[in-house]
């Protein structure tokens, strides 16, 4: 009896190893932040896709990589299903959420649905780092020709990207201090961005023509 009851625990603890196994390898799949969020270069070498993807998307609409990631890091801290806070009922129990908004660059339901169909990518996602990028050149590229804003302004493009293009053309964001702060604070991170991406895009392009990533 004793020898059958060492091996039935010798089997729940082999079993229970074997659980933390797989959920060890199923959160180690998932997409974190990055481990240096204040340096593009090292976001880029440690996420090798959205290098690429941020390339592509420069590339397509003229929004620079340095501001596509600023806003990124301004709406989400690079969390790809981040969602606005609950309201609370009764200062305790969760209410609805503010607005629609999603994933890493906190789009809402109706401006990501026209952007798909824009430009033809129905199942683009919102938690997709590369279909965000791709949707803030896009958004950048319409605030610039409907609002004649410059495609490397960061936070001008920051505020036509929180009030909507028609909101900023009729200055809805002028009487918001926060607000203006919270551009500023874009556009100072996106020239940090580029000078950081000015000294290491030769590198990174290099390794991706020898195919190290």
């Amino acid at each position: 009896m004793r020898s059958r009851a060492r091996g039935l625990r010798g089997g729940r603890l082999a079993l229970g190893l074997g659980l933390l196994a797989i959920y060890g390898l199923g959160g180690a799949c998932a997409t974190a932040p990055p481990r240096e969020p204040d340096d593009l270069c090292s976001i880029f070498k440690q996420r090798r896709g959205w290098f690429r993807a941020t390339r592509e998307s420069a590339a397509r609409w003229g929004v620079p990589e340095a501001v596509q990631v600023a806003i990124i890091h301004q709406e989400s801290r690079f969390v790809a299903g981040a969602r606005p806070p609950r309201k609370r009922f009764l200062w305790i129990f969760p209410g609805a959420r503010p607005s629609s908004a999603y994933g890493y660059g906190q789009i809402l339901d109706g401006t990501w649905g026209e952007y798909r169909r824009s430009v033809g990518r129905r199942g683009a996602a919102r938690d997709d780092f590369g279909d965000v990028v791709d949707f803030i050149g896009w958004y950048g590229d319409g605030a610039h020709r409907r609002a004649g804003i410059a495609k490397d302004d960061a936070g001008s493009l920051y505020l036509a990207y929180h009030e909507g293009i028609g909101g900023f053309t009729r200055g809805t964001h002028t009487g918001k201090d926060w607000l203006l702060a919270v551009a500023r604070k874009v556009s100072r991170r996106s020239a940090l961005y580029q000078k950081q991406y000015d000294a290491c895009r030769e590198s990174l392009a290099r390794k991706r023509f020898l195919g190290i990533f």
